[in-house]
């Protein structure tokens, strides 16, 4: 699992024309701009209401949409800044004509999907434009639908471009494109049955994959695959993406996102470390404190993007190793740390299990006051047991680099860091205020980390540094959201198979005990969370594990926080889990050695799992209280 390396793409390479430049500006722009709207206009909402005044007509429905543009034009940017989120980094493998053939081969595949993907969205706007739905002011559904078809047509160019330096090997994967999608027209032309077809086509796509496919193209060629070879109108896997992106919950998952990159990229990590160590560096290890306390703040806004371990790694590392801290632990402490507060609210993937599980037809009903609640004990249990190895670890440094409790440095810190301390009230608040809707406790807290990071501190300018940053946010998302909808597609073809009900017959009638199911369930969900990204993981596999649950007595809430958890712990997982890769690249270190260091973080995280999993309390007693 690769996550997008933490480049600038506001930035302009002068390398390119001047009419490249223009495209990359209006993209940014484009971006931007929805991303600001999304921003605003709950927040206004939120004020016309208490004022007793009608709200903003068709807000609801222009923000959901919004969703669909930045999702689809910030998919296209990651793909222009050759930044799509990849399950394989053929680069670290393969050097030379090696790493050109591989290349060719998985962006080729790649561009077939991606321009397949464009032509199924052409077809699902036909079938939408007959209807003749209205969007909002008069303008019909089908015109911002057409949004899929661009951002998968762009996404599909710029894959080709970003295949190799040379003209001619562009051309190469350009031909190896069009040679797999003639393989399709060639047999729907000849009606030829394609059911024998299935899994040449899925050797060919996991090849491709392991040579630097995106995710996304992995999941949707899955997608695509599966329902060509039975048969099924591909259209469904679009009608599938389309519902997920208009989800009435889902615009709060790029606006928590903006709220953490208004955060990371001010001067909130160093303010917020002071205030810790103030609080904590005069104890025996305490830096270790302050590291996981700063690390499951910034998560619970970032989400599992890994910008914790980008944002604060430069920051936290000499503040341990100032501390005596061996170099070995602080990497292991720092990769481990990097994933705490994923169970805290307002973090991302709580939010969508919510979302998934809840579809219609699930029989699940799970809020995200519930799954927040559910999750508040066992984040608090992570970021302990972190806590208690970070203070053993201390131990060993004996009193080296501690300093005397300081009462007005502490009240000092305190002050300074006043604002940021606010911004988890504002956001609970606001989302468990009853005054609020999901989306719009989002939007508040975008607007507020803004506000601070932009016109009190003014640690970041409103023209050239938010203009960048509101990029970078939805490059990430766009990332996230071709995923979440092609995943939704896969998920698709698993549920019209009759996948989970078979499944659960399979389950119910091999496993009897519950404790055996979950220690099972604890196995498979490491095992997905150390290779799958966490928002495809939970978009594919919830709709198989949700109907699980009820035939063995698990509270739903108690499987989203063991799901979960065991994401949280896959981030450490070897070979490839997310935090070992990022932390690799942070710190410049090989990933063995990451690996190696990280290894006591990791078996203390799955101590922690299996008490969330085995003392189900944890998770249900506070959603009960508040029930």
């Amino acid at each position: 699992m690769s996550a997008p390396l933490p480049e600038v793409s506001g930035s302009e390479p002068t390398s390119l024309p001047p009419w490249l430049q223009v495209i990359r500006r209006g993209e940014n722009l484009v971006v931007v701009l929805a991303l600001g709207v999304m921003m605003l206009l709950p927040v206004l909402e939120i004020v016309l209401r208490s004022c007793g005044m009608v709200g903003v007509t068709a807000s609801t429905t222009l923000v959901q949409h919004l969703v669909l543009a930045v999702g689809m034009l910030g998919g296209a940017i990651a793909a222009r800044d050759n930044r799509l989120l990849a399950l394989s980094a053929a680069a670290q493998w393969f050097k030379g004509g090696v790493l050109t053939f591989s290349r060719v081969v998985g962006y080729g595949f790649a561009a077939a999907v991606s321009t397949a993907l464009a032509v199924a969205s052409w077809d699902f706007v036909l079938s939408q434009r007959q209807l003749g739905k209205i969007f909002a002011y008069g303008v019909p559904v089908w015109v911002v639908q057409l949004l899929m078809v661009v951002g998968f047509a762009l996404i599909a160019v710029r894959l080709v471009w970003h295949a190799a330096e040379r003209w001619q090997w562009k051309v190469a994967t350009l031909a190896l494109a069009a040679a797999f999608l003639a393989v399709v027209l060639v047999v729907n032309g000849r009606e030829i049955d394609p059911e024998p077809l299935r899994w040449p086509a899925m050797i060919v796509l996991l090849v491709s994959v392991a040579l630097g496919a995106p995710i996304f193209t992995a999941l949707g060629g899955a997608a695509l695959i599966l329902l060509w070879t039975a048969g099924e109108p591909v259209t469904g896997a679009l009608l599938k993406q389309y519902q997920l992106t208009v989800n009435p919950s889902l615009p709060s998952i790029p606006l928590f996102t903006l709220a953490g990159y208004f955060l990371a990229e001010s001067g909130a990590a160093k303010r917020l470390v002071r205030l810790f160590l103030a609080l904590f560096g005069w104890m025996r290890g305490g830096p270790a404190i302050a590291v996981a306390l700063v690390c499951a703040f910034f998560t619970s806004f970032t989400g599992g993007s890994g910008a914790t371990i980008l944002a604060l790694g430069g920051v936290l590392m000499p503040v341990l190793l100032a501390a005596k801290f061996s170099e070995r632990s602080s990497l292991g402490l720092l990769t481990g740390a990097g994933s705490l507060g994923m169970l805290f609210p307002p973090c991302l993937p709580p939010i969508l299990y919510a979302i998934i599980a809840s579809a219609p037809g699930s029989g699940v009903s799970i809020s995200l006051e519930e799954i927040f609640l559910g999750g508040l004990l066992p984040g608090v249990l992570l970021v302990l047991l972190t806590i208690a190895w970070g203070l053993y670890e201390g131990r060993k440094a004996g009193d080296a680099g501690r300093q005397a409790f300081d009462r007005r440095e502490a009240l000092g810190s305190i002050w300074s860091a006043k604002w940021e301390l606010l911004v988890p009230v504002v956001a609970l608040v606001a989302l468990f205020g009853g005054f609020a809707t999901p989306v719009e406790a989002a939007a508040l807290t975008a607007v507020y980390t803004f506000f601070v990071a932009v016109v009190i501190h003014r640690d970041l300018h409103v023209f050239r540094d938010v203009p960048r940053v509101m990029t970078e946010c939805g490059l990430l998302v766009g990332g996230v959201m071709l995923i979440l909808g092609v995943a939704l597609g896969f998920t698709h073809y698993l549920v019209d198979a009759q996948i989970p009900d078979q499944a659960v017959a399979w389950a119910t009638s091999t496993i009897h005990s519950k404790w055996l199911f979950l220690l099972g369930l604890n196995v498979v969900l490491l095992i997905v969370g150390g290779l799958v990204e966490i928002y495809a993981a939970i978009v594919v596999m919830v709709p198989l594990l949700a109907p699980l649950a009820e035939p063995f007595g698990i509270d739903p809430i108690h499987l989203g926080i063991i799901f979960l958890a065991n994401m949280e712990l896959g981030f450490l997982a070897p070979p490839v889990g997310l935090n070992l890769l990022l932390a690799s690249y942070r710190f410049n270190k090989p990933m063995s050695e990451v690996t190696r260091a990280s290894l006591p973080m990791l078996a203390v995280m799955f101590v922690g799992v299996l008490l969330i999993t085995y003392v189900p309390w944890l998770t249900t007693w506070l959603p009960s209280v508040f029930r």
